[in-house]
Formats: C-alpha cells, sequence, structure tokens
C-alpha cells in the first residue's frame, strides 16, 4: 500500500438508522401526531379496538388508513366467511409472500383462534398440499392456493365454491387475498420482523 492509498472501509451490515420503531418504520407517539394523523389514529382505534400491524405504518398517510381500516374491520365482524376460513386464505396468501411480522400473527391466530390444526397450518404458509374435510374450508383453500399461485381457477372449482360459498363467498376470498396482499406487501417495504412490537399504543 502507497502512502496515497486509503484503507477501505467496509460498509455497515447494520445501520441503526435504517431502523425505526416498527421495522423500518418510525412511528410518531399519539401525543406527538399532527392532527390528520391522530384522526385517522382514533378512527382505526376505535373501530378495531387498536392500531395493529401495518395500519401503524398506514397512519403516516391519513387518507389512506381511512379507507383501508374499514376493510380489515369488516373481514374482523362482518364476513360470510367463518373466521377458519378466513385464517386458512390469510395463512396462504401472507405464506405467499413472505412477510415475516403478519406470517407470525396469523400462524398464531390461526391455531389458537380458528382452531385449525398446526400441522395443515404450516402446510398452507409453506405452500404445501393439505386438505381439509369441511367443504367450505377445503374450497376456501383451492382459490387460495390457486390464485396465489397464480394460475387459472379451474371451472370445476368456481361452480363447487358458487354452491357451497356464492358468490357473495367468492367475493370475500379474492378480496381477502388483496388485503393480505396489502397487508404483507407493506411490511415486506418496511422489512417488520416478526418480533416488532412498536411504540406502546
Amino acid at each position: 500500500m502507497t502512502g496515497t492509498d486509503k484503507p477501505k472501509t467496509k460498509p455497515k451490515l447494520h445501520d441503526p438508522a435504517d431502523f425505526g420503531t416498527f421495522g423500518r418504520y418510525a412511528e410518531t407517539p399519539v401525543e406527538q401526531m399532527p392532527a390528520p394523523m391522530r384522526e385517522a389514529f382514533d378512527f382505526t382505534a376505535e373501530l378495531r379496538g387498536q392500531v395493529p400491524g401495518p395500519h401503524r405504518i398506514w397512519a403516516s398517510n391519513p387518507g389512506l388508513l381511512t379507507v383501508l381500516a374499514p376493510v380489515g374491520a369488516y373481514f374482523q365482524n362482518a364476513s360470510t366467511l367463518s373466521k377458519a376460513e378466513i385464517e386458512i386464505a390469510a395463512c396462504v396468501i401472507c405464506g405467499r409472500w413472505g412477510a415475516a411480522w403478519v406470517t407470525h400473527e396469523h400462524e398464531k391466530i390461526a391455531e389458537l383462534v380458528a382452531g385449525l390444526e398446526p400441522v395443515k397450518v404450516e402446510a398452507l404458509i409453506a405452500g404445501l398440499p393439505t386438505a381439509f374435510d369441511d367443504e367450505r374450508q377445503q374450497v376456501v383453500y383451492e382459490i387460495a392456493a390457486t390464485l396465489a399461485a397464480a394460475r387459472v381457477l379451474p371451472h370445476g372449482v368456481f361452480r363447487r365454491a358458487q354452491r357451497l360459498l356464492g358468490d357473495a363467498g367468492i367475493s370475500d376470498v379474492t378480496a381477502l387475498l388483496g388485503w393480505f396482499t396489502a397487508v404483507s406487501l407493506t411490511l415486506k417495504a418496511y422489512d417488520v420482523p416478526s418480533d416488532a412490537t412498536g411504540l406502546a399504543q
């Protein structure tokens, strides 16, 4: 090395400046939120009982949060799908996108709240084949697995879904897959790990 050569510095692999309070997202404490953000935050908290997961991030865009929060609340409270059916679709699509936080959360919810067998939940997340004795659960699984794999939904599966779920139920499954796609991609963009807790609310 000559006198003019400078030693090369290695880039930092984990720069604390890259991370906030919820993955890469730096949350604003509730008492410091500007009025529009606080209104959207409070609206979501009233609607859902808390401001969970991606809603914390969407609070940075109050107009978006006030549109999206009711969609999540709909699936929580008013969907035509059962809790088990919702969790089957959620685990399939969250596993497809590989967002750590939401996949971890819904693995627990699917088992502990919806009562699905752990081995089936693991298969849903991993994209492995599984099956359900309940006809409705089975057709929800087939729709979710097919669409998550970007394949054409066969006519026979569609007809079975119409018989078992009706068009309202098929719409619920497909919109739910879109909902959890938005959730997953938001959390992936902000690199939110499975153990993230964020600021106390």
